[in-house]
């Protein structure tokens, strides 16, 4: 990780931060994959049960976590009528993480350096998902449910498909 901290300070992060939440999660290494297609094959999954986290940054000092199906984009405009804000963009990598201790590709909302509001878009409710693990080559498995009621997840309609945005 570029901040100094190692793979194994991201991992016990997301494994301190889930035990004191009370959320099972299962932490896999997880080869690097060249698609979402390729890596939610090696996972045994569909691309829409990979959900990528995405540290969005708002007015001031002020960020959100947008959860985010992989078969899926962000919808800004639906994103900022649900936080209720004008404006959100995604941060410089060097602002991301020090926003979440996480370099971009491992970010979660387990053990981030703060609580940021998460932002969960609804195609995820009743899903067991694979998401960053706070290191790279690892992903965590975790019921979509016990996290969006661990973090008090806002749950909406916050995304497009990606053939909508192409």
């Amino acid at each position: 990780m570029a901040d100094g901290t190692t793979t194994q300070d991201g991992l016990e992060r997301v494994r301190a931060a889930a035990a004191e939440r009370g959320l099972d999660i299962d932490v896999q290494a997880s080869p690097r994959a060249t698609s979402l297609e390729e890596a939610a094959a090696l996972r045994g999954i569909t691309p829409s049960d990979i959900v990528k986290t995405l540290v969005v940054k708002g007015k001031g000092d002020r960020f959100y976590f947008a959860l985010v199906p992989g078969d899926r984009s962000i919808s800004w405009s639906k994103l900022r009528a649900v936080v209720g804000v004008n404006r959100l963009r995604l941060p410089e990598p060097p602002l991301a993480l020090e926003a979440t201790g996480y370099e971009r590709g491992t970010i979660v909302p387990l053990g981030s350096t703060r609580d940021w509001p998460v932002y969960a878009d609804e195609r995820m409710v009743g899903k067991r998902v694979s998401m960053g693990a706070g290191a790279h080559g690892y992903t965590l498995f975790v019921d979509a449910d016990a996290l969006i009621a661990a973090y008090g997840a806002t749950v909406a309609d916050i995304t497009d498909p990606i053939e909508a945005i192409r």
